[in-house]
C-alpha cells in the first residue's frame, strides 16, 4: 500500500478480522468495499482471493489507493462515488450481483488528522468537514443557518442535551471560519474543565459533520443499495461507530428479515406482505478488550452482519 500522508498516522481498520470472517470470502468472489478509506478492508479481501470494487467519495482516498490498485493486478476497481450509488455504479460496469458488501461507517483517522480538512478540533484548521470535494461546508452551515436549525442538528445528530444554548452561542459568535473558533465557542457555552474526560465540543462537531455530509441519509440509501446488489446468499457486514448509525442498521436488518416486533393490531401490517430480503441477522459483534487497548477508536464500534435471501429487494 501507499505510504501515509506526512504527519498523518495510518488508519487502522476496526473489527477487520471479524468482518473478513463474517463475509466468509471464497477465492474469485466479488466483494464491495463501500468505504475504501486507507484500503485496509480492500487489502484483506484481496488477500483472501476476492475481486474488489471499492467506493469512496473522498478524492484523497482514491488518490491514496493508486499503489494498491497497481499491486492488485486488475483485482481491484476504485470508484470515486458515494456508496449510496453503489448499485448504479456497479450495474454500469457490469459488476452485479456481488457476493458481499462491507461498510465501515464514519470518518477515518486520516481525515481527522489532516487539519486542513476541518473535521477535528484537536488541530486548528478551516471549518470544512466535507468528505467529498464539493458541497456545503461546516462554515457555510454555522454562518448561514438560523438558530433553530442549528439547534435541531445538534440535538438530533449530536444528541447534545443543551443544543439551544450552543446554537445561541454559535449565532452570537458569527462569523466562524476555523475549527478552533467553533470549539472554543462550544466550550464556553457548556463550560469546560481541563480534567473533563470528553471535550464538550465533541457532540457539536459530530452533529455538524453528519449534517454537512448527509451521513444518515447516505447510510439509509447505502443499505438499500447493498440489498439490491447482493446475490442470494450474499453477506452484508456493517461497522458503525455511534448509536444513531447502529440503530439505523439494526432497524433496517430487523425490518428486512421480518424480525421487527409487530406494531399496533389496529394498524395495517404493510411489511408483512413483503417477503424478507435478509435472513435474521447474527448477534452484534463488539471489539475485544485487546483491540480497544491497541486502538481506542474501536471502543464504540459495532459490527452487524446478515445474509441476503432469495426474495426481491424491497421497494421503498
Amino acid at each position: 500500500m501507499s505510504a501515509a500522508l506526512p504527519g498523518v498516522r495510518p488508519h487502522v481498520s476496526v473489527l477487520l478480522d471479524e468482518t473478513v470472517e463474517a463475509l466468509a470470502i471464497q477465492p474469485g468472489e466479488r466483494i464491495v468495499d463501500a468505504t475504501f478509506g486507507a484500503g485496509g478492508y480492500s487489502l484483506a479481501f484481496l488477500e483472501r482471493g476476492a475481486e474488489v470494487a471499492a467506493f469512496d467519495r473522498d478524492p484523497d482516498a482514491i488518490k491514496g489507493g493508486q499503489a494498491l490498485l497497481t499491486e492488485s493486478e486488475g483485482k481491484l476497481i476504485l470508484i470515486e462515488a458515494s456508496f449510496s450509488n453503489m448499485d448504479r455504479e456497479l450495474e454500469a460496469r457490469g459488476l452485479t450481483p456481488v457476493d458481499g458488501v462491507a461498510m465501515d461507517i464514519g470518518v477515518s483517522s486520516m481525515q481527522l488528522d489532516q487539519a486542513e480538512r476541518g473535521f477535528s478540533f484537536q488541530q486548528d484548521g478551516p471549518l470544512s468537514m466535507r468528505m467529498a470535494g464539493e458541497g456545503m461546508t461546516a462554515a457555510d452551515f454555522v454562518n448561514e443557518a438560523d438558530e433553530a436549525e442549528i439547534a435541531d442538528v445538534l440535538y438530533h445528530y449530536g444528541e447534545e442535551p443543551r443544543a439551544r444554548r450552543v446554537a445561541k452561542a454559535i449565532v452570537a459568535a458569527r462569523p466562524l471560519t476555523r475549527t478552533g473558533e467553533l470549539a472554543n465557542v462550544v466550550r464556553k457555552a457548556l463550560g469546560h474543565k481541563p480534567h473533563d474526560k470528553k471535550d464538550p465540543a465533541t457532540r457539536t462537531f459530530q452533529a455538524i459533520r453528519i449534517h454537512v455530509n448527509r451521513e444518515l441519509d447516505e447510510l439509509a440509501e447505502g443499505l438499500a443499495a447493498a440489498e439490491r446488489v447482493l446475490k442470494p446468499g450474499g453477506r452484508l457486514a456493517v461497522v458503525t461507530f455511534h448509536s444513531l448509525e447502529d440503530r439505523m442498521v439494526k432497524k433496517f436488518l430487523r425490518e428486512r428479515s421480518g424480525s421487527e416486533p409487530a406494531g399496533s393490531r389496529h394498524r395495517p401490517a404493510v411489511a408483512a406482505a413483503r417477503e424478507p430480503s435478509f435472513e435474521p441477522p447474527a448477534k452484534a459483534v463488539r471489539p475485544s478488550e485487546d483491540e480497544i487497548a491497541a486502538n481506542p477508536r474501536a471502543r464504540s464500534a459495532t459490527l452487524r452482519v446478515a445474509t441476503r435471501s432469495a426474495a426481491p429487494a424491497w421497494v421503498s
